[in-house]
């Protein structure tokens, strides 16, 4: 039961951490405020997934997952180009708004900072596809709004003992 309680308050530590770089990334390297919603509309069309994994300190993933709209306007706002369908400019900005966040996320921590590597993102793009991480043991899901648009951010992940 003991473990149970650390691991509740090691995941609210860390959605408040993944808030901020959330926040930190849109702000700094869009200039659009961003921040966490509760219910975000998810419509069954094309997604975007970018997935960077978690090695080290922590193991596992972190996978952001939007909309191909939301992505287009992410690629927009990081380039100032509009793009006209998801392509490779979107899936690169897709990862690169992913490998953000998760540099962001582990730099407000110092066990993280220094022993938790990044690997380069992995983006899928498509409308019929699901992504599995395997032995998490610690599962955080947050949705995010910017403008109209939104995106959600999952970490799956366990701490090795």
């Amino acid at each position: 039961m003991e473990a149970l309680a650390v691991e509740a308050g090691q995941a609210a530590r860390l959605e408040g951490m993944l808030d901020r770089a959330a926040e930190e990334v849109f702000g700094t390297m869009m200039g659009i405020p961003c921040g966490p919603v509760e219910w975000a509309e998810v419509e069954d069309r094309e997604t975007v997934s970018a997935v960077i994994g978690l090695a080290g300190a922590m193991s596992g993933s972190m996978i952001l997952r939007s909309e191909g709209q939301a992505a287009m306007r992410m690629a927009e706002y990081l380039t100032g180009v509009a793009p006209d369908e998801v392509d490779a400019l979107v899936r690169d900005a897709a990862g690169e708004v992913c490998n953000m966040i998760a540099g962001a996320w582990k730099g407000f921590d110092p066990m993280l900072s220094s022993g938790c590597l990044l690997s380069t993102p992995t983006v899928v793009a498509g409308s019929s596809y699901q992504l599995f991480s395997q032995r998490a043991t610690l599962r955080i899901e947050r949705r995010y709004r910017f403008g109209e648009m939104h995106f959600t951010v999952t970490v799956c992940c366990e701490f090795p003992r």
